[in-house]
Parts: C-alpha cells; structure tokens; sequence
C-alpha cells in the first residue's frame, strides 16, 4: 500500500525525504524507492541505506521485517552498479527506467489480455 511520497526523516536535525514509501503486507515490510533522472552514482545507494537503516530502526514496527530499497535511476553500468550495491547489509536495488510508454493500441490491448486473464 503506499504510505507516502517525500517522507521527511529527521537526523541530527536535518532534514531527507524519501522520494516514495510503500508497504507490502505480504511481506511486512516497507519498500523505500528513490528516483534519479540520471544514470546511477556511488553516493546513491549511501543514501538509500541510510534511509533504510533509520526505518528499520525508528519505523518498523517488532514483527515487520527489514526495509527494502529501489534506486529507479535512468542508466546503470552494470558493473558499477554490483560494486555499489554489494555487499551492503540491507536490501538495496538499482532498476532502470523508461519515459517511453508503448503506443496506445499495443497498450490497450496489453490491458484487455489480462483482464481476460482474470
């Protein structure tokens, strides 16, 4: 379910706001997606994770699980993007996206396959 979007967090009396925030109640946990309209940066996921660990430790509640984190970032070198997210002890990852959206016919019909689908 979506919580928010520009979540404010408050450490040592500075403000950062998380671009988007979401629950998952399958999963307990909470999803903490930032967006970057650039290619993926090593300081990127310092971010996230810090971000990650105050949920973890001021949000969460006893019986939710660890935060999971998104980078959608408009590029990412592949190898880069393993060295900066590997490793770290939360659940960070880094997806590419897109501002193209398909043509509206192959849209609609993608829509009405899986309505049938239901």
């Amino acid at each position: 379910m979506f919580v928010g979007s520009q979540q404010r967090i408050t450490l040592n009396n500075t403000y950062h706001y998380v671009d988007m925030v979401f629950y998952n109640k399958i999963l307990k946990s909470y999803i903490l997606i930032e967006l970057k309209t650039r290619k993926l940066k090593i300081t990127d996921a310092g971010q996230l994770n810090t971000y990650l660990n105050y949920y973890k430790t001021e949000v969460n509640e006893e019986d939710d699980n660890p935060p999971i984190g998104i980078i959608l970032c408009t590029d990412k070198d592949e190898i880069t993007a393993e060295y900066i997210l590997n490793g770290l002890e939360n659940n960070v990852f880094a997806l590419k996206f897109t501002y193209v959206l398909p043509e509206k016919e192959k849209l609609i019909k993608e829509v009405e396959n899986v309505l049938k689908e239901r």
